[in-house]
């Protein structure tokens, strides 16, 4: 391999963190686009002809589609990323996002082409599921292996924070656009925001196309260590890995749809909120998870990593409570109190989740093995969360069924990341997988 210094090494890494940082930014605002208009949009526009809570069931199982499609996504950029590079991968599922979300701002309703209107959103949804499949773990990955030795969780950081950033930016477009009328934001205001994403995507592509290729990819071309076929030596040998980060994802990922898809819902559709107060609330959230989650990465690089992992989930059980409990208050100050105070634990617990994943598997198959662990998370857990809880709601009539399942999600998280932790950690005494940084 090519010698370079160490201060163009640590030049070349925070350009690789950073552009992790802006492709994530600019899948998770088209991912979260999408979540914030089937709150609120959807179901009167594509599902016109049930009830409002049939509607809303419905919109939010188009967006778990999203999810269901993001394993396929994860083992078909997984397999490339891991043969032909990161790069490369990488590049193709940021245009594959932007193309389809920009599509769906150019979507015809129910009213003018009647069933086609739902299933042409749903492809669109599911090739947003293929592409998102692909990107995290991508990201996850460069950034990590650009890291200097001993930083791969705070570079991994850097892409984790494109979610918050992502979810703030499509939320705050929304906030704007949620003070026109009934009618206007129906007809053409909820478009704008998946318009916007073209540009967005110009911009990222700009970007990530001058980042160099992962120097640990590169060291496994060289040496010819590739696998052929990355997702049957996962299956064959990390399948109890894969587990264990499917199951250490699950907060990480629910949490943001209990707080936002679902909450969005159940306040202005039950409590009484207005659109743009509630949306105001979920603004002040986001900001407070930008500013809380990088504090993970950095306090969970400094102790324990079995202890960080306790010490800063732990919390959530009595502060994702609270905040239903305050959001019932139909008080705006303490809605915002209760949001905002429920983001800080599993937000900086997400900062050193991809940075978790990415130890637990050697390089030749690392792309595949997070992206498998993180989107079966997703299909199964978080992409369900906002249908199961509004399930919940109609047969209960009550919060209560959907703040046990919350807490139930915490806990699983917790037991799953620290047994995973003390897994790979055994393993890499043994010798039996590699530590991170060695590509044999």
């Amino acid at each position: 391999m090519e010698h370079v210094s160490e201060a163009q090494q640590a030049k070349i890494a925070k350009k690789a963190g950073m552009a992790s940082f802006v492709g994530t930014t600019i899948e998770w605002y088209d991912f979260y686009a999408y979540s914030t208009a089937a709150a609120l949009v959807f179901s009167k526009i594509f599902f016109p002809t049930i009830s409002t809570a049939s509607g809303t069931l419905a919109a939010f199982a188009t967006f778990w589609i999203g999810f269901l499609a993001r394993p396929l996504g994860g083992m078909i950029f997984g397999h490339l990323g891991d043969r032909i590079g990161r790069k490369k991968t990488l590049i193709v599922t940021l245009m594959l996002m932007g193309v389809c979300t920009t599509a769906i701002g150019f979507l015809p309703t129910y009213n003018s082409i009647g069933i086609a209107a739902p299933i042409l959103l749903i492809v669109l949804r599911l090739i947003q599921g293929i592409a998102m499949g692909g990107e995290w773990g991508g990201a996850v990955v460069l950034a990590a292996e650009h890291a200097p030795k001993g930083k791969e969780l705070l570079y991994s950081a850097f892409a984790q924070q494109g979610s918050p950033v992502g979810n703030l930016l499509a939320t705050s477009i929304f906030f704007m656009f949620s003070f026109l009328p009934d009618e206007q934001f129906l007809s053409w205001g909820w478009r704008v925001p998946f318009l916007l994403s073209a540009f967005l995507v110009i911009t990222g592509l700009w970007i990530r196309v001058g980042v160099e290729e992962s120097p640990v990819m590169k060291q496994l071309k060289e040496s010819k260590t590739l696998v052929k076929v990355p997702l049957k030596e996962v299956l064959a040998k990390y399948k109890v890995m894969v587990a264990l980060g499917m199951g250490a994802c699950i907060i990480g990922l629910s949490a943001t749809y209990f707080k936002t898809t679902f909450a969005l819902s159940w306040a202005v559709n039950e409590i009484g909120f207005t659109r743009s107060d509630f949306l105001g609330i979920i603004t002040i959230a986001l900001i407070t998870q930008v500013i809380f989650q990088p504090l993970g990465a950095i306090i969970a690089s400094k102790i324990n990593l079995k202890k960080a992992v306790i010490f800063i989930l732990l919390p959530e059980v009595v502060l994702l409570p609270l905040a239903f409990y305050l959001i019932s208050t139909k008080s705006f100050l303490w809605a915002a109190i209760g949001m905002a105070a429920a983001t800080i634990p599993h937000s900086m617990y997400y900062s050193f989740l991809g940075g978790i994943l990415v130890k637990a598997f050697p390089a030749n198959v690392r792309y595949t093995g997070i992206s498998l662990s993180y989107q079966m998370c997703g299909m199964i857990f978080a992409g369900s969360t906002p249908i199961i809880a509004q399930f919940l709601l109609n047969q209960s009539g009550s919060i209560m069924p959907v703040i046990l399942l919350a807490i139930v999600h915490v806990f699983a998280s917790m037991i799953c990341a620290v047994y995973l932790i003390t897994k790979y950690e055994s393993l890499q005494r043994s010798h039996l997988i590699p530590k991170f940084g060695e590509t044999s």
